[in-house]
């Protein structure tokens, strides 16, 4: 047994520990306490920061524009400090340490990144561009004597560059920001932030590819000659209309002259295609696409137009150009909303509202003669380009007037080198078949006049894409939709002029549209067909450069409307977006959501 005196010494041991551990455990507390608080507040300043980033951003977007360079500036370096706040509020070892927590972590881990990016954007994107504004003028590029300084645009090169690849890496970094298992309040900013340096990346690649190509195009360098192509989509093919009028620019050093005219009727008709074309091409859209320049814009790989034309116009005229470029009478109209009113030698007014009418409805009803027309189109055209080249154009709406009509493919560039053309490469400017990837798949629907006249005028056109999931293997069915209807009035027979209905000449009655419409899967669909009001047709199912294609003509009197669905199986699971892309039709209409049901699909 014991004795008391052993029993007594053992107490005061215990007693030391609990004294001990009490202390470590109350200092552990309020260690984490305001370790914890620490990152609350700093947490709490980096929200404060990011906030007041925004409008400030926004501010200084609409400086850039305004051509304020000094207050780019100030809203920049402003801009830079907020966000430096932001990344260093955390970033900090407490905050890192903090990452390491369940459920908190993944919140403090994707705000840490959040910040991260605005704070490089701020830094090697923002600041450039600011400083840029202070030197840029839009002002500055507005055409005197009929030339444009080149050198701000050259001189401004390596800070667009600069801005470029810190967006690229901006909008790399924030798609890596793993949202899995954050806050829907962390999750809406970081997809804040995705949506607007994606956007912002797009806008910036476009400006480095503008300031990088187009004093080379502007003679530069050596001088240059281009065609400048004129669409007529009242009579379409894929990428907008038929060629109805041409023109050969000439530039050396800033300066523009539009140095020679031509018509349709200027180029010889061979027997043969004057390149040689492919069988997939021919299968498609025929030899025609290379014998004839009203044809040569049926693929809708502007690249091989632009060939084309560009040989025709050596074997016309024996000039060997550098390159073709297009556009149409509704991207001259947003260029009148730049120039203003335009009096041409006629007499006629030709204004923003105005244009379409009289170029594509009023000069068939005035003139009878096609050559007759064409030189009024021309006349209207060059009437354009010397109030853009006389620098009466103002420069902030005419940048919104071309960036429009890219975006809608109204104007396409083809340079016959091959290094500047790699420039335009993914960019609606380069006219080419709808690409995909990862994220998007895009899908193409052209249409080709085969009324042989201008009853597109009359055709209205309404699409809609759409995918769902039938199969057990989770393989998607794609379907894209379009809606044609001729709207022309019943007596179009005898209400029209006979070179708007084609006069009987190509064995279509008069008033009525004949129209070939080609559906473009991506390249490792497999094609389900097409059906036309429901029911399952006849098409001419072929390949253009990997690309499945279903083609299937259509004629429809005055008042009569049909719907095709071009049918598509996807090769493996996609849960992506979808995009068409289209021919540019003289009103455009966007493509809508198109739900369809699993009934009769393939499974």
């Amino acid at each position: 047994m014991s004795s008391p005196r052993s029993a007594h010494a053992a107490r005061p041991k215990r007693s030391r520990t609990r004294t001990t551990v009490g202390p470590v455990v109350l200092g552990l507390l309020v260690v984490f306490i305001a370790a914890t608080a620490w990152v609350g507040i700093r947490g709490l300043q980096a929200k404060d920061a990011l906030e007041a980033a925004v409008p400030l951003a926004m501010s200084l977007k609409d400086q850039v524009v305004a051509g304020n360079g000094a207050a780019a500036a100030l809203s920049a370096a402003e801009l830079a400090e907020f966000a430096d706040t932001a990344r260093s509020r955390t970033s900090d070892p407490v905050w890192r340490a903090y990452e390491l927590l369940p459920f908190l972590g993944p919140n403090l881990v994707a705000v840490r990144e959040v910040a991260a990016v605005v704070d490089d954007v701020a830094r090697n994107a923002v600041m450039p561009l600011a400083a840029l504004a202070g030197t840029l003028d839009l002002n500055a590029f507005k055409p005197v004597d009929g030339k444009i300084a080149l050198q701000p645009l050259i001189d401004s090169q390596p800070q667009v560059a600069a801005a470029n690849t810190a967006l690229t890496r901006a909008a790399a970094n924030v798609d890596r920001i793993d949202t899995g298992n954050v806050l829907e309040v962390v999750r809406s900013s970081v997809t804040q932030l995705q949506t607007v340096t994606v956007d912002t990346a797009v806008t910036l690649d476009g400006m480095q590819r503008a300031v990088t190509l187009v004093p080379a195009m502007l003679g530069a360098d050596a001088p240059r000659d281009y065609i400048l192509l004129f669409q007529n989509p009242a009579e379409l093919r894929s990428t907008g209309g038929i060629p109805g009028a041409l023109a050969l620019l000439h530039t050396d050093q800033g300066s523009i002259e539009l140095t020679q005219q031509a018509s349709s009727g200027s180029f010889a008709q061979p027997d043969e295609p004057v390149l040689p074309l492919g069988d997939e091409i021919r299968s498609i859209y025929g030899d025609i696409t290379g014998q004839f320049i009203q044809n040569v814009t049926m693929t809708p790989d502007f690249a091989q137009s632009g060939a084309l034309t560009r040989e025709m116009w050596r074997l016309a005229f024996g000039v060997e150009t550098n390159g073709v470029l297009s556009v149409d009478p509704v991207a001259l109209s947003y260029l009148l909303d730049a120039t203003g009113p335009i009096t041409l030698a006629t007499g006629d007014e030709l204004t923003a509202d105005n244009a379409v009418q009289l170029l594509l409805s009023d000069v068939y009803a005035r003139y009878e003669v096609p050559a007759q027309q064409d030189a009024f189109f021309a006349a209207a055209a060059g009437a354009v380009f010397d109030a853009v080249k006389s620098g009466r154009a103002d420069p902030t709406k005419l940048l919104t007037a071309l960036v429009r009509a890219g975006a809608e493919n109204r104007v396409l560039v083809w340079n016959a080198d091959e290094g500047e053309q790699a420039v335009l490469a993914g960019t609606t400017l380069a006219g080419a078949r709808p690409v995909s990837d990862s994220t998007t798949n895009r899908f193409g629907l052209y249409l080709n006049d085969a009324t042989g006249a201008k009853m597109d005028l009359y055709l209205d056109v309404h699409t809609a894409i759409g995918q769902q999931t039938c199969r057990a293997d989770q393989r998607p069915q794609y379907a894209v939709e379009v809606t044609l209807t001729n709207t022309a009035p019943a007596d179009a027979a005898t209400s029209l002029p006979a070179y708007v209905t084609g006069g009987g000449s190509f064995g279509v009655p008069l008033g009525n549209i004949k129209t070939m419409v080609s559906g473009y899967g991506t390249p490792e669909v497999q094609n389900l067909g097409v059906t036309r009001d429901g029911a399952t047709v006849p098409y001419h199912p072929a390949t253009d450069a990997t690309f499945p294609v279903s083609t299937v003509g259509v004629e429809l009197a005055p008042g009569e409307s049909t719907v095709l669905r071009f049918n598509w199986l996807g090769a493996r699971p996609f849960s992506g977006a979808l995009e068409l892309r289209s021919t540019p039709l003289i009103a455009l209409h966007e493509a809508t959501q198109l739900d369809f049901s699993c009934q009769g699909s393939s499974q």
